[in-house]
């Protein structure tokens, strides 16, 4: 049973508005279902919108940030508990010790490497968490033709699809919780 969900995503907005839309509906997904939301902390970006969505309905948020990125990230002093930790790798191992799943919305270079390696981590063994991308609008439609792509070319250890699931809406979560 899924209690806790981390979700990557950027600390910038983006342009398209889907983004924003959809980080709500997960915002409110989420605390309907009483599963609190572990994050990077901040309170810019879709991580702010995230956060506070989940806040405004109710639900259970913790934020994660370390040190180095409280000027640039904001933290968020509004939500149900923040941790400040020493650096990122503390921030990451804490993060994915939190959580039952993870979720990956729309973001940039830390989104992505807090993703590779949550799925590098599950591919060891290190946990078995479920991934879940969510693919807003085709945000990460190359990334999954390219990680297709190192499966075909048999890089990969066994089929992506076993270690993460490309969902396109936020509802579509709900089966999975």
């Amino acid at each position: 049973m899924i209690k806790s969900i981390a979700v990557f995503c950027g600390s910038k907005t983006g342009v398209n508005p889907l983004f924003i839309e959809h980080t709500k509906q997960l915002g409110v997904i989420l605390a309907k279902n009483k599963i609190t939301l572990i994050y990077g902390g901040g309170n810019v970006g879709i991580m702010g919108v995230l956060a506070d969505t989940v806040m405004q309905n109710g639900g259970t948020v913790v934020g994660i940030i370390p040190k180095v990125l409280l000027d640039w990230e904001r933290q968020h002093n509004a939500i149900t508990e923040l941790i400040i930790t020493d650096d990122m790798h503390e921030r990451k191992k804490m993060i994915y010790q939190k959580c039952d799943a993870a979720v990956i919305l729309p973001g940039g270079f830390g989104t992505l490497d807090e993703l590779f390696e949550m799925l590098t981590w599950n591919q060891l063994s290190i946990h078995n968490k479920d991934i879940f991308i969510l693919n807003s609008d085709g945000f990460y439609t190359h990334l999954i033709n390219h990680i297709q792509q190192m499966s075909s070319e048999r890089f990969l250890y066994e089929a992506a699809e076993k270690r993460v699931a490309v969902i396109n809406e936020p509802a579509a979560l709900q089966e999975f919780l």
